[in-house]
């Protein structure tokens, strides 16, 4: 039990399921004889354990094992302490000198009597006893707050040393069970990594943190392969992939739809999350809306007559389109629309401005509309229906600098 300051209280609670005669008296006192001689034990380690400051135990931490293929517990803190300075680079406030520190001691208290007679206590001890040895505030809550968040109703940590040390510790666990191929299938995660990948997308989202996860990933392997552990081609890439799947799971819950994670996903290349997640709401807003609901419309009926000519040809219709020969104003009229949209949505995409990308789109929304209503684009002239073909790819393709469309439920081509 805890005060309200959050403290720990001198009291407990016992819950029984019978009624007795002396309305508890016994159940009570038998309890406290337990739980004083728990208490008991409990001193002694913490006397025993305070003779011995936390740096002095790192050595010991290359008894226990982290993973038979992946080296020891001492192993695992060293690659810790190597990557956490390039993710402090992304975490506003975290000095170099703490994140170091921090990732150091992380573990030592594994090596401790308390924490080995009372296992759940592992990084809240670390965290009394770096106090104990005069290490700062900031390095003694990064050992307690490291381990977390462990799920989804879990704190997420906000302390910058403490949100560097906790994705260092999850981004080394996830690269190298991936990297020895003990990734979770179906049902089976033995080694928690759907759940320490929750923790990492928790630790960036809520952090607003601009950590590109590419590089992140690259940067643990290297580790693992400097020690000889690991060599593993595309384990970015495959990690990547996971997370995606993570990140739709989570988003899920918040009421994002996941065929617009998808859409933003498909387009590659994009490892912050903080970006994607504002990409995919600006999706999310112009799908809603009359423009996004039509133009939708639109891309799908592009797309479909596209793939079945092109299908049907044998051949490809992704060139460039002869403005004489499209032989009708309002397809002459769409493609210099699309031409305007093409330059406007790649000026806001590179500001990450994808409100104004989306607004850049929804303005080819008229043209298209006309186009579909007055133009038949299979024409009899050859040179007609190839400009307007590729016409039609032009909107797939402007389109899609945006978003796969066709990811959207609803939208796939034939």
């Amino acid at each position: 039990l805890a005060k309200k300051n959050g403290q720990l209280a001198n009291r407990f609670g016992v819950v029984v399921n019978i009624i007795t005669e002396d309305g508890g008296k016994a159940i009570v006192e038998g309890n406290e004889r337990v739980l004083r001689a728990r208490l008991s034990d409990a001193k002694f380690f913490w006397e025993q354990d305070c003779e011995h400051r936390l740096d002095s135990r790192l050595n010991k931490l290359e008894e226990r094992v982290f993973q038979n293929e992946l080296g020891t517990v001492r192993d695992k803190v060293d690659r810790i302490v190597k990557c956490s300075a390039f993710i402090a680079d992304y975490v506003p406030g975290a000095g170099k000198t703490e994140v170091a520190r921090a990732a150091l001691l992380c573990k030592a208290d594994l090596s401790t009597g308390m924490v080995g007679e009372f296992p759940d206590l592992q990084g809240t001890m670390g965290r009394y006893y770096a106090l104990h040895d005069k290490e700062q505030d900031s390095v003694a809550e990064a050992i307690a707050d490291h381990y977390s968040p462990q799920g989804p109703s879990d704190v997420c940590p906000t302390a910058p040393v403490s949100v560097v040390t906790a994705l260092a510790d999850k981004l080394d666990s996830l690269v190298g069970f991936f990297a020895i191929d003990a990734k979770p299938t179906g049902s089976k995660d033995p080694y928690a990594m759907r759940r320490a990948a929750l923790g990492v997308i928790r630790l960036i989202l809520e952090n607003k943190l601009r950590l590109p996860l590419m590089p992140a990933f690259k940067r643990f392997l290297g580790a693992y392969r400097n020690m000889g552990h690991v060599d593993s081609s595309n384990l970015a890439e495959s990690l990547m992939d996971f997370f995606a799947d993570r990140l739709k799971s989570h988003l899920r819950d918040r009421g994002v739809r996941h065929d617009h994670v998808s859409a933003v996903f498909s387009l590659g290349g994009e490892d912050d999350l903080v970006r994607l997640l504002a990409h995919v709401g600006s999706l999310a807003k112009f799908l809603r809306s009359d423009d996004g609901a039509n133009l939708l419309v639109a891309y799908r009926r592009s797309a479909n007559i596209v793939l079945i000519e092109e299908k049907k040809d044998g051949t490809t219709y992704d060139g460039e389109v002869v403005v004489e020969d499209l032989g009708a104003v309002e397809a002459g009229a769409l493609l210099e629309s699309i031409e305007s949209a093409d330059i406007l949505v790649q000026q806001a995409l590179d500001k990450e401005d994808f409100a104004a990308a989306i607004v850049a789109l929804a303005t080819l929304r008229k043209p298209v509309d006309i186009f579909f209503d007055k133009v038949t684009v299979n024409t009899n002239i050859p040179s007609q229906r190839l400009a307007r073909l590729r016409l039609l790819t032009r909107i797939v393709s402007v389109m899609g600098r945006v978003a796969d469309f066709s990811k959207i439920e609803g939208s796939k081509t034939a």
